[in-house]
């Protein structure tokens, strides 16, 4: 025990001091600000009316998670309105979990609808940015603001900084959040709210793992998964969890091996756009 906690902490500097590094040789701090914790909030607020926000997801979201870009472009002055409000209005303490989760997972999403809008037409979210990782990407431009900071943030600040830190060990937030592409979960027509959060996300989790665009559950040993549990294994390895608890939980046929090697499936970062 004394030895693994010895390596996970020397595994743990290893990877800060490589991160430095990495920082100082892109003569950049962009890095850096991803180590911080993010936790904006605001006194005296009350859980934001999400309504708006459903009314747009219904309006150009099908049933399939894909969305009408082109139509959304109309309504983007009502998405800007929305989001204005989200930015206002921060959650607090005094907001129980289930609303903050509920308002953090709908503030990443829609952002990322308008970062597309504002960048449409495009095939691929990631044309929109670069292709350094927490430097230059698309989901590290920052321009989304949260309250009276005069700086602003990027979608993967609101991910990496907030979300996943903030909710440590509700990996389900990872078929909740959506980045706009073909591989992610299927962006729900519908917002997320605090008194049917748990519902929602048992949903989208049944959804994810029983899609087989996103996941081939046979061989029992040896799956094919979607990458989002290649891009973040740690998330499904707490509380004694893991992946294949997590798929076995979820899925509606076949259940795999407790101990699987399972292959990763190509991404497809192809927008989530109607055709």
């Amino acid at each position: 025990m004394t030895f693994n906690r010895f390596s996970q902490s020397t595994s743990r500097r290893a990877v800060l001091a490589l991160v430095l590094l990495a920082s100082l040789l892109m003569g950049s701090c962009k890095y850096v600000r991803y180590i911080k914790q993010l936790d904006p909030t605001m006194a005296g607020t009350k859980p934001v009316d999400h309504v708006p926000y459903d009314a747009l997801l219904k309006k150009h979201v099908d049933a399939q998670g894909m969305v009408n870009y082109r139509a959304f472009l109309a309504d983007s002055t009502a998405l800007g309105t929305y989001l204005t409000t989200v930015s206002n209005n921060l959650p607090n303490e005094q907001w129980n979990k289930d609303d903050q989760l509920a308002y953090w997972i709908n503030a990443y999403n829609a952002f990322t609808i308008q970062r597309v809008l504002r960048g449409y037409p495009v095939k691929s979210i990631r044309q929109l940015g670069g292709d350094k990782t927490l430097v230059n990407t698309v989901w590290d431009q920052q321009f989304i603001r949260l309250g009276n900071d005069k700086d602003k943030y990027s979608l993967n600040d609101l991910e990496q900084r907030l979300i996943r830190r903030k909710f440590s060990g509700e990996y389900r937030i990872h078929f909740a959040l959506v980045c706009a592409a073909i591989s992610c979960p299927k962006l729900r027509n519908e917002a997320y709210t605090g008194s049917r959060l748990q519902e929602q996300l048992d949903d989208q989790a049944r959804d994810f793992i029983n899609n087989p665009n996103k996941n081939k559950l046979t061989p029992a040993n040896a799956p094919q998964v979607s990458s989002i549990f290649d891009f973040y294994p740690g998330d499904f390895k707490k509380d004694d969890n893991t992946l294949s608890k997590t798929i076995n939980k979820y899925s509606a046929g076949p259940k795999v091996d407790a101990e699987i090697q399972p292959t990763f499936m190509t991404y497809n970062w192809d927008l989530n756009e109607q055709k």
